[in-house]
């Protein structure tokens, strides 16, 4: 692949839509410009044959047009929510409207990158507008999607890059739901209830700027919401733990030959039931229902592989 010389990579404002890009070429990037913004799309890597010997695969170092693909669906909920933004986000609740007009004040002091409020902007749209607005099939196409991997449970994910901000997003999503909750407190689309998810204790401590209530919580210190809304936010239900409080633990404080005569050929008698877990790990958020569950950095969490191995998690115990 040639080399390539880019003097000076940032040609657009992190404030504001992008507008251009670094053209990819069959031989790798160029130092052309391109006047849009760069199509969503990922790049797979096509292995080479194993040589004899070769304990390792090798990836061709070769760009070629077929290893990149389109994010299709990406694209097409990015133009909806474009034209929505455009339109002036017709459909929004009163507080919504007022929270999208703070975070994109043109004299707000503490600007928001555009990705965060690009972000917010989709969470709004996919969860309060778009079936409003002929565009059902935005659901339908992530529920689709969530049935080829752990049917029934609905999720959406946001790809953030590392240092855009992902933690204020999390606060912007629970200053959402919260202020709207407590407005129009039957609607079922929002929720005060936040199950806030890490793949260790460094990250859950760190996060506990999304405490409304902590020193450093983020409302505050990145001015994301007005100081007349401060109360009502501290009215939400945030619990903030890790992934490992998840795993079941024993009920009983004994003797390996004690559980066994006490068992008698039963297992998992001494072992939390999956209710007890859950009662455990989410007593502080009492009987709420509607929760939302944020997987911070979900990508470090596993699952257990077909094939029996032990379940892998990383993180901090």
């Amino acid at each position: 692949m040639s080399q390539v010389v880019i003097e000076n990579p940032v040609i657009n404002s992190p404030f504001c839509e992008p507008t251009r890009h670094f053209r990819f070429a069959d031989e790798g990037i160029t130092n052309e410009i391109e006047s849009r913004r760069r199509t969503s799309s990922y790049f797979v890597p096509i292995a080479q044959p194993r040589k004899k010997g070769q304990h390792q695969l090798r990836f061709d170092t070769e760009w070629t047009k077929d290893r990149i693909e389109e994010n299709k669906l990406v694209n097409q909920i990015r133009a909806r929510v474009k034209l929505w933004r455009q339109g002036g986000y017709i459909g929004v609740t009163p507080t919504t409207s007022r929270l999208l007009a703070y975070w994109t004040a043109p004299d707000r002091e503490k600007k928001l990158f555009f990705c965060q409020v690009d972000a917010l902007e989709t969470a709004i749209y996919i969860t309060a507008i778009a079936k409003k607005y002929g565009d059902a099939w935005i659901e339908n196409a992530l529920r689709e999607g969530n049935d080829t991997s752990n049917p029934g449970l609905p999720r959406t994910a946001f790809k953030m890059a590392t240092g855009s901000g992902k933690t204020v997003v999390m606060a912007m999503l629970i200053a959402w739901h919260t202020l709207n909750k407590l407005a129009n407190p039957q609607d079922a689309r929002f929720s005060d209830a936040f199950l806030v998810v890490t793949p260790g204790i460094t990250i859950r401590d760190r996060l506990r700027v999304l405490l409304p209530n902590d020193p450093q919580n983020y409302y505050c210190q990145r001015d994301l919401i007005p100081a007349q809304s401060q109360e009502q936010l501290g009215q939400a239900k945030i619990l903030i733990t890790n992934f490992h409080a998840f795993q079941l633990r024993e009920k009983v404080a004994a003797g390996k030959l004690t559980k066994a005569i006490l068992a008698e050929g039963e297992t998992g008698v001494f072992t939390e039931t999956p209710d007890q877990m859950v009662r455990r790990v989410c007593r502080e958020l009492g009987n709420k229902k509607n929760i939302i569950v944020l997987n911070d950095e979900a990508h470090h969490c596993y699952r257990r592989k077909p094939d029996g191995e032990d379940e892998k998690l990383t993180g901090d115990e």
